[in-house]
Parts: structure tokens; C-alpha cells; sequence
């Protein structure tokens, strides 16, 4: 199997959970486990070449032309992130089957979470930088998921919205960096980028590039001033905080640093930025951590000044700086993972996150407060755990840091922030754990069953080993990923030891211990004097300019948006007007030297027809059926020039369009006046006129230009290359479902939404004030004979005739003119004339399948068959055929292409279905008389005769 199912294995699983829960909550936690597991599973089976010094890659081409490559690659690096990733993401799994609720909807939960965990694996993993990017953005939608999982908690809602701002729009400050980045380096496939470093940092482009990626990777991993996003996001249930919060998503804009430090590192700049924005929110994440009461907002705002050592750490630029920031984001993992896993467990069983509440757990939990003691001790920098050792690396590399040619800032900041951690390291594991026993719990606190307190003991484990035993469990780990870190550049000898003697990093650490302990005994003293100073309140800060924005953004609809569609049109128009004007005067343009074709009298004829239609339309647009009339004919019109010049597919298509449209548009206006309200004074008509007129003399004259010159036409290489490359003589539909087929795709797809549209926008007139004017504008029923009998006669005997002719139109479409748009039309056409003849309420009940899922299964069979090219390394949509044969019908030629054109006809169909039913459901409910349900309107007089009563048609009140 290739590691590119890497990231999509979590990705696909996510659909089975919900699906999962209906056979119970330990199914659904095993079906999301498996994913997990087998993604676990393949990324290891990379390891054995990977720590041989090699690389593992896959790719696949998706849209060369734009530089975006479906590109995998396994280095030390992204192992390291990816067995972190889906190593903790098993013992989440496990840990929120037992902490869920059976209230909380887990099949929905577990699918967020496996979306975020294949977002992430493949942020990880990604060797195209734009790839990196598409899975940076949904790692932002996936955790806005997770994060308001709890949607009715006002907190949830608001901590997710937030996170989306913030992190969404660094993801957009990342996109622009990233496409900077692909320019100056002329790829943007990582592994050559990673090469080219000093064309990179030569680049006049690098300082702007270098501030839109650092944009990105501080507002994702909650550097100052973006640092109050995360905080915020602690309203998501504990799994999510564990995973989100402390080892993954959070850890991405690290990892980003770590990534792309061979290309970025090294300058003036980039020390001075990312090791002061390091530096400030390593301090002001520790400061706040101290003073707060609820256990999740101690860890996260905790996560947020270890997040800030990391940042530093690589912000310093040198290799060893580098290796210290890899060891500490491994140890950061485990003991913040277990610590949040603890809280979860404290306030599971105890029923309080509150630290003035608790105190004492240890002995009433021994097997949660034992685990939880041990991951804060590693948060405070013990020996003996690896928290102590990464602490102790960090504050060598700050005794040796320089700030603006100061050497004491840096490594005096560095011991207070460690100082700060000892000390509300030391606030949640006393007042939490030690101490008396309480007799005012909400809870009585006892420690819960294993598959709660087995996953935190698991990531306590290598909080011990590697203290204990750092050489032999860290040191393979931590060099394998440094050194693809620092790309290049000789990986720096290091030795991971408890005792290095007496270092200024020991005697750092030794103050930072006593002054730890220290604040904590005076802690008191310190809350008074934090009361005492202005708060820097980021989130008032972060209110105060969303409430502004949308003020802001109100006041101007307000002031564009008047509902006037004449007014619009006016400044879409008049602004194109303005743009073609300036380009023309600003360019050059002499007369093409092509010839026109002799006009004669059959083309003369339908183009006198076409203008004085169109002046009739003008002159008489105020009766809307005339106005529909007329311009049917002007589709008539151009499927004639098509014909004229040997284009029979797009007369069909024409033709069929022109129908369906004109029908839908007849069943519309059948519920609005007939004629249009009061129009505006002659002096708007004037300017409306003036600015049509111009824009139709410049399509006009862009026309004329465009056929009058020699240019050299693509449509040689389709006519060599129709039969040849896409299998059929039809040179239309192959363009449609191969050569173009991404643009079909498209089509489709926008398609589906304006079905979908039509449905949302009429939906609204079927109740409210919306009804009420639908309903007043109606004229009732006009027509005494509502279903003509010969209607309903000529239609039904018609349907299988053209449902026929549909499927010979389809079957026939890659050789022969056809395919599955003009198909689906004609189906259409024959749907619509059957609601038309016996309503649609009888042909509804006839319809086995519904029109919603017919646009789904379109788009999807679609996007299924250019899914499949993959599976053969071709690009997306590439299609195949080959000639087959059978006894009795012979020899006979396949198309895969045909499958998309399947997906064409039902959205088609599908897209025309919907519109009429929402039509039909908005007239029935605007009706003022009984509509009759039957075929036909023939009423029977009321009898006693029940044989009689029984035969006679039945009839509703519409409401």
C-alpha cells in the first residue's frame, strides 16, 4: 500500500462512525480506531527507511498547469509528527469512548475527529507546499467542528468562532506566503524549496513572504498577540483540548517553523521575529496560567508559554536551538496530553474544574493523582522526567543567546519564564491533589474505570522512561528528526543526560526552582499586584474589532445593497463599460484581414427576425408571458446559426435548453401578475438604455475583432485528437467529458447549487409574509379544464417513446451527436410534460427517486470516475476506452467517459425535477380554489351510490 492513503485513510473513515453508532458505542470507538491504526501501521512500515537516512515519497499529478501535485513524503520530520499525531489520536479514541456522555452524539464526534486527524497527517506529510496549504485550511474547519461540538453551550460557539477567524485568516496569510514561496523558488514541491535556501533568503520577495508564512504559523500556534484564541477553544469537550490543544493542531505552526527552517532561517529578521514573539509568549502565557482558577484555562494558557518556548528555540537559528525545540515538542506532548487527560478525569468524577474547590485528591484518586503529579512535575522541569531535560537544553541555548547585543535579556527572560512554570506548575498539582481531603466536592471523587486513566498512564510511561533513561529511549527520535530540521547543515553533537555538571543552564534552573516555589508561597501578594496592573484583555480587544467590522460591513450593504435589481445591473455593466474602454484606448488594435462569409437570404431572414424580436421584447417587456415568448425565439434563432454551420450537437442542446426554460419559466410566472409593476421615470430608462446600447456595441465589435483575425485555434488539436485520444468521433462530447471534462465538472457542480438555490429561495415563499404577497398576487384558477384529457393521453403514450430516444441520445453521444446533457434535457422535457398534463402531485407519486439524491449521485458518479484515473497514476478525469465483443450483438466500444456522462444526465435531470417541484409546492400552496388530484378534472355528481363515490376523483383544499 503507498503512503499516500496516508492521510486519506482517517479521512475516509470518518464516514463510518455515524453510520457505526445505530450497533453501539463500543463499535463506533473500534470503527474509529481501525483507520487510526492502519494509518499507525503503514507510517511505521516507512520508519525502517526513513531512520536509514532515506525518504519515502509518493506523487500523483492533480493540476500540474497550477503547480498543485498530490505529493507524500516521509522524512524524520514529518514521522516524528505523524506517529505523534496518530499515536495520541488511539488513546484519545479510547479516552472519550469512557468520558462521552451517552447524550453526546458520538458517531458525530468521531467522525469530526478522524476529519481533523487526516487534515493533520496531511499537513505533516504534504511535499507540495499548496497541498500543505488545502490541509492547513481544513484542519481549521475541523477543529471549528470539535470545538462546538458542544453547540448548546453559548462558550462552545463562541470559542469555535473564534478559533476559525483567527486561524482561518492566518491560513490565508500562509496561502500568500506559500505562493511567494513557490515563486522565488521556482517549485513548489517542498523537497526542492528545501534545497534552494539561499535563492530564497536572496530574494527581494523574502521579507514579505517570510511575514505572511510567520502570519500563518503564530495565529495557529497561538503565538502573541493571537494567544487568546486558544484559551477560548477550552469549552470543547477534554479529548478535543488533549488532542487539538496540546500535541497536535496547535503544534502545526511549530512544525511549519520546523519545516521550512533551512529556507527561512539564519537571517536578521527571522531571529529578531521569531525569537522576541517566542520569547513574549513563552512569559505572558505563564503569567496568566498562574492566576487562573479553572484546571483547563491553567493548561491551556500553560500550552500557550511551552508553545512560546518552542518558537523561541527555533527563532534562535542554530542547529543545537533546533534540537532542543524537536526533544521539547516530544516531551510537551506527553506530559500536557496526560495533564489534560487528568483534568478530564477530575472533572468527570469530581464534578468541578474550580481549583478553590478541590484539594486532596491524591488520596481519593490514587491512580489519577499519582499520574497526574508525575506529567506536572515534568511540566515544572523535575529530574528524573523529560520535562527536566528539554528545560534544561532550552535554558542552555538562552545562556548563549544574544538579543540586540545584549547578552543577559534573553537568559534572564528565559529563567523567569521557566520560573513561572514551576510556579503554577506547583498551584495545580498542590491545591489539586495534595493537601486536605474535602468534604464539599459536587462529586464524590474516585478514580474511574481503566479506559479512562490507562490511556493517561501510557503517556506517562515515556515521561518516565526517557527521564530516567534519555540516551537510550530520546536520542535516535530526537537526531533523526533534528537532522531533517536543519536540513543540510551537520547535525550538532549532543548528549541527553540528567547531569552535564555545573552548566549556567543548572544554576538557571536551580534560581528558577527556588523562585518557582517562591511565587507560589506569595502567591497572594502576586494576585494583588496582577489586579493591581491594566489588564490586557486580547479577547475585549478581538470583540471590539469584530462588533466593528460588522458594523462596518452592515453599513455598507446597507448602502450598495438597496434590492434594485436595474441598479446592479447598472454598475456590473457600467464597470465592465469602463474596463474594456480603458483597455482598448490603452492597447493597440488593427482590422483582422479575414473575409466575411456572403451573407445569404436564409441567414439575412432569421437576423431581421432576431432584431425585431428583440425590439418587440423591448417595446412590450412589460407582458411577461410576450416578453418569454420572444425570447424563446431568440434561442430558435441562434440553434439555427448552429445548424448553418455544421454544429448539430449544440442546435440539440439549444433547442432542449430552450424548452426546459421556457417551460419552468411558464409554471413560474404562473404565479406572479401578468404584467411587471410601475416602472421608473424616462430619464432612468434613458441610462439604462445608453449603457445597454454601449455594452452591446462592445460585445459586438469584440465579436467582430475576434472572428476577423488569423488566430491559431485549439480546435485543430481536438478534431486530430477526438477519435485517437478520447475514443469517439463526436469531437463536442469528447472535449465535454475528456479533453475539458474539469470544466464539465464544474458545470455541474454549479449546476447542483442553483437547484439547490432555487429550492432554499423558494422554500421561503411557501410561509410568512412571502406567502401572504405570493398569494395576494395570485388570480386563481383560469382554466376550467385544469388536465386536458388529450394531454394526459398524448403524454403518456409520448413518455416511453422519448425516454427511449433519451437513452439512444445518451448511448450515442461520443460518436454520433447526442451525449448525457442533451439526453438528461430531453428526459426532462418528458418529466415536465407529464406534470404539466396530470400535475404533478401524480406524477410525484410516481417518481421513485428523489431529485436531491439524483444531483448527488450525479456529482458523485462524476466525481467517482475522474477520482478513478488516480488509481492508475493518470491525472484527474483522464479517461480510457476499449472495443469489446459479444456473441450476438458483436464487436462494441467502452468509454469511461461514458460513467461521467452518466453523472451529467442525472444532474441534469435532478437539477430540472427540483425546480419543478419547489415551483409545484409554492402553486399549490397559493392556490385559491380545490385543485383536483386525478389526471383530469371531470367532476361526478355527489351520490348515495357508494360503487359511485368510489370510482368519483377525490379533491383537496391546498393551504
Amino acid at each position: 500500500m503507498t503512503i499516500a492513503f496516508l492521510p486519506l485513510i482517517p479521512l475516509l473513515g470518518a464516514l463510518f462512525p455515524p453510520l457505526a453508532i445505530k450497533s453501539g458505542r463500543n463499535v463506533c470507538a473500534l470503527v474509529t480506531l481501525l483507520p487510526t491504526v492502519a494509518a499507525l501501521v503503514l507510517l511505521l512500515a516507512a520508519a525502517p527507511t526513513v531512520y536509514a537516512g532515506g525518504v519515502v515519497r509518493a506523487q500523483y499529478e492533480w493540476l500540474p498547469q497550477f503547480g498543485l501535485s498530490y505529493s507524500i513524503f516521509i522524512d524524520g520530520l514529518g514521522l516524528f509528527f505523524a506517529g505523534m499525531i496518530l499515536g495520541i489520536g488511539l488513546l484519545i479514541i479510547i479516552y472519550a469512548r469512557y468520558y462521552l456522555s451517552p447524550k453526546d452524539p458520538m458517531g458525530r464526534f468521531y467522525a469530526y475527529l478522524l476529519l481533523f486527524q487526516g487534515a493533520m497527517v496531511g499537513v505533516v506529510l504534504s511535499d507540495n507546499i499548496l497541498l500543505l496549504a488545502t490541509f492547513w485550511e481544513l484542519t481549521s474547519l475541523s477543529s471549528f467542528l470539535l470545538i462546538g461540538y458542544w453547540r448548546h453551550l453559548p462558550g462552545g460557539r463562541q470559542g469555535a468562532r473564534m478559533a476559525l477567524v483567527v486561524t482561518g485568516g492566518g491560513g490565508l496569510l500562509l496561502l500568500a506566503g506559500l505562493l511567494l514561496l513557490g515563486r522565488i523558488a521556482g517549485s513548489y514541491e517542498l523537497s526542492e524549496i528545501l534545497q534552494r535556501g539561499d535563492m530564497v533568503r536572496a530574494s527581494p520577495l523574502y521579507v514579505p513572504m517570510l511575514l505572511l508564512v510567520l502570519g500563518g504559523a503564530f495565529t495557529k500556534s497561538a503565538q502573541f498577540p493571537f494567544h487568546f484564541w486558544l484559551p477560548h477553544a477550552m469549552a470543547a469537550p477534554t479529548p478535543v483540548s488533549a488532542y487539538l490543544h496540546s500535541a497536535t493542531m496547535v503544534k502545526a505552526g511549530v512544525f511549519l517553523l520546523a519545516r521550512l527552517w533551512p529556507v527561512l532561517a539564519g537571517t536578521e529578521i527571522w531571529i529578531l521575529i521569531v525569537s522576541l514573539v517566542g520569547l513574549i509568549t513563552m512569559l505572558v502565557g505563564a503569567w496568566i496560567a498562574l492566576f487562573k482558577d479553572d484546571l483547563k484555562a491553567i493548561l491551556a494558557y500553560s500550552t500557550v508559554s511551552h508553545l512560546g518556548l518552542m518558537t523561541m528555540l527555533l527563532g534562535f537559528g542554530t542547529p543545537m536551538a533546533a534540537v532542543a525545540a524537536v526533544f521539547h515538542i516530544l516531551n510537551h506532548a506527553t506530559f500536557k496530553a496526560a495533564l489534560f487527560m487528568s483534568v478530564g478525569i477530575v472533572d468527570h468524577e469530581a464534578g468541578t474544574r474550580d481549583i478553590r474547590r478541590l484539594g486532596g485528591l491524591l488520596y481519593l484518586m490514587p491512580i489519577t493523582g499519582t499520574l497526574a503529579l508525575i506529567a506536572a512535575g515534568s511540566m515544572a522541569g523535575l529530574p528524573l522526567l523529560n520535562g527536566f531535560l528539554s528545560k534544561e537544553m532550552m535554558l542552555e541555548e538562552a545562556a548563549h543567546a544574544a538579543y540586540a547585543g545584549n547578552a543577559w535579556i534573553v537568559p534572564a527572560l528565559a529563567t523567569l519564564g521557566a520560573l513561572l512554570s514551576v510556579a503554577y506548575s506547583a498551584r495545580l498539582a498542590i491545591k489539586v491533589y495534595l493537601g486536605p481531603v474535602r468534604s464539599d466536592y459536587p462529586h464524590p471523587p474516585h478514580d474511574p474505570p481503566a479506559g479512562l486513566w490507562l490511556p493517561v498512564a501510557v503517556l506517562v510511561a515515556p515521561v518516565i522512561a526517557i527521564g530516567l533513561l534519555p540516551a537510550l529511549v530520546a536520542t535516535r527520535v530526537v537526531s533523526q528528526t533534528a537532522l531533517a530540521v536543519i536540513g543540510g547543515e551537520p547535525l550538532p553533537i549532543f548528549k541527553l543526560a540528567l547531569w552535564h555538571g555545573v552548566t549556567p543552564a543548572l544554576l538557571m534552573s536551580i534560581l528558577a526552582f527556588a523562585g518557582g516555589l517562591g511565587a507560589f508561597v506569595a502567591w497572594s501578594a502576586l494576585d494583588r499586584l496582577r489586579l493591581s496592573l491594566p489588564p490586557p484583555e486580547a479577547k475585549r480587544i478581538f470583540d471590539a474589532t469584530v462588533s466593528a467590522a460588522v458594523t462596518g460591513s452592515r453599513a455598507a450593504i446597507a448602502a450598495l445593497h438597496t434590492g434594485s435589481l436595474p441598479r446592479y445591473f447598472a454598475v456590473i455593466v457600467g464597470t465592465i463599460l469602463i474596463v474594456g474602454i480603458a483597455g482598448f484606448a490603452s492597447g493597440s488594435y488593427s482590422p483582422g484581414m479575414r473575409p466575411m462569409l456572403p451573407v445569404n437570404a436564409p441567414a439575412f431572414t432569421v437576423w431581421a427576425i432576431l432584431i425585431a424580436t428583440c425590439a418587440v421584447t423591448i417595446a412590450a417587456h412589460g407582458n411577461r408571458l410576450l416578453a418569454l415568448i420572444l425570447s424563446s425565439m431568440v434561442g430558435l434563432g441562434v440553434s439555427l446559426a448552429f445548424l448553418q454551420f455544421s454544429a448539430p450537437d449544440l442546435a440539440l442542446t439549444q433547442i432542449s435548453a430552450d424548452v426546459v426554460t421556457t417551460i419552468l419559466l411558464l409554471l413560474a410566472l404562473n404565479l406572479l401578475p401578468r404584467t411587471t409593476p410601475r416602472e421608473t421615470g424616462h430619464a432612468r430608462k434613458f441610462r439604462d438604455g445608453a449603457i445597454a446600447g454601449l455594452a452591446g456595441l462592445g460585445i459586438g465589435g469584440l465579436a467582430y475583432a475576434v472572428m476577423t483575425t488569423d488566430l491559431q485555434s485549439i480546435s485543430s488539436y481536438h478534431i486530430a485528437q477526438s477519435k485517437p485520444g478520447g475514443g469517439g468521433t463526436n469531437v463536442v462530447n469528447v472535449i465535454l467529458v475528456d479533453f475539458r471534462g474539469f470544466d464539465t465538472f464544474g458545470e455541474i457542480i454549479v449546476l447542483c447549487i442553483a437547484a439547490l438555490a432555487i429550492y432554499a429561495l423558494l422554500e421561503s415563499s411557501l410561509r410568512g409574509a412571502a406567502a401572504r404577497r405570493l398569494a395576494s398576487m395570485r388570480q386563481g384558477i383560469e382554466a376550467a379544464d385544469a388536465h386536458p384529457l388529450m394531454l394526459v393521453v398524448v403524454t403518456r403514450v409520448l413518455l416511453p417513446l422519448v425516454l427511449t430516444v433519451g437513452v439512444y441520445i445518451f448511448l450515442r453521444g461520443h460518436n454520433l451527436p447526442g451525449g448525457g446533457f442533451v439526453a438528461g434535457l430531453v428526459v426532462a422535457i418528458a418529466l415536465l410534460m407529464q406534470a404539466i398534463a396530470s400535475g404533478y402531485e401524480w406524477a410525484a407519486m410516481r417518481r421513485r427517486i428523489n431529485a436531491h439524491t439524483m444531483l448527488a449521485l450525479g456529482v458523485l458518479a462524476a466525481g467517482l470516475t475522474g477520482l478513478a484515473s488516480f488509481l492508475f497514476a493518470r491525472p484527474f478525469l483522464t479517461s480510457t476506452f476499449g472495443y469489446f465483443h459479444l456473441p450476438v450483438i458483436g464487436e462494441f466500444e467502452l468509454a469511461s467517459a461514458m460513467a461521467f456522462d452518466a453523472g451529467v444526465f442525472l444532474t441534469v435531470v435532478g437539477t430540472v425535477l427540483l425546480s419543478l417541484s419547489q415551483i409545484a409546492r409554492v402553486g399549490a400552496r397559493a392556490e385559491r380554489n380545490p385543485v383536483p388530484e386525478g389526471p383530469s378534472d371531470i367532476r361526478f355528481p355527489q351520490r348515495a351510490d357508494a360503487a359511485v363515490s368510489a370510482a368519483a376523483p377525490t379533491y383537496r383544499q391546498e393551504d
